[in-house]
């Protein structure tokens, strides 16, 4: 875990998964056809008589009765409490703080004790939600739509995508030089851990590994942030390959939020 700052005056909230997983699980009702039972024919000497054509009955197919299911005997059958402060139906999620080596699991049920019934790669964004949030001792959990079908994630890895901004100005103003360091992977170490600075629940993660080119690129996310709608940043830096390794070029960041983003891309 490392500590951060607000850049820009946008942060990012980072939802915890545990390492990812669940899955759901249900029971198919089969329906049998009954074959109808033709009775022995028995022949019979009668007087020819005029012919009628006799009316086909259809059989009425016995239906079992249905029971409705209501939301609420769906929470019932789910552990923890009701969660009313999480994303709202249809509100659109991004996988945050998972390591680039790493998944997301979507499990069956809030909980890590359920069962893995999809992984969501570390930078997945338009995760939809179902607005069903539940609080269990020590997590908070979204029911989240996936493949057709619904599953929970924790709220630790999750967040609002907001607005993109070239923050490299700042960051150097900051920093009090333009930083450089061997590799990209530690060049984009030494800015997340400046943007996660001193605070004590603020963590960083490497989502995308380095790649060189033309320039160096590399994606770390800080989350945590001591702040009530900004929950982190997702930083994409670009270096710049010399002699003695990379320079700094460009720092991108995007805003990640508690609550929500407005229009235009801001914490809510």
């Amino acid at each position: 875990m490392v500590h951060m700052r607000i850049i820009g005056g946008a942060v990012i909230l980072s939802l915890v998964v545990a390492a990812c997983g669940g899955a759901d699980t249900g029971d198919t009702t089969t329906t049998d056809t009954v074959p109808l039972t033709t009775a022995p024919t028995t022949t019979v000497t009668t007087v020819p008589a005029t012919s009628t054509t006799a009316t086909p009955t259809t059989a009425t197919p016995t239906t079992a009765p249905t029971t409705s299911t209501t939301v609420a005997d769906r929470d019932d059958a789910v552990a923890g409490e009701p969660f009313d402060l999480g994303p709202q139906a249809g509100d659109e999620l991004g996988v945050v703080g998972v390591e680039a080596d790493d998944v997301l699991n979507v499990r069956a049920g809030p909980g890590v004790a359920n069962e893995i019934i999809e992984i969501l790669d570390p930078t997945a964004i338009g995760i939809v939600a179902t607005g069903r949030n539940r609080l269990l001792t020590e997590s908070i959990w979204y029911e989240i739509e996936v493949g057709g079908d619904t599953g929970w994630v924790s709220s630790r890895y999750v967040a609002y995508v907001g607005l993109t901004d070239d923050v490299t100005a700042q960051i150097i103003e900051q920093m009090g030089e333009r930083p450089t360091a061997e590799t990209m992977l530690d060049l984009g170490a030494l800015v997340a851990e400046h943007v996660a600075g001193e605070e004590v629940d603020v963590r960083f993660s490497l989502t995308v590994a380095p790649t060189v080119g033309d320039l160096g690129e590399v994606t770390y996310d800080v989350v945590g942030l001591p702040d009530d709608s900004v929950l982190g940043v997702r930083l994409h830096i670009f270096g710049e390959p010399g002699d003695d390794g990379f320079g700094l070029r460009t720092v991108e960041q995007t805003i990640l939020c508690r609550r929500g983003v407005t229009i235009d891309g801001l914490c809510i």
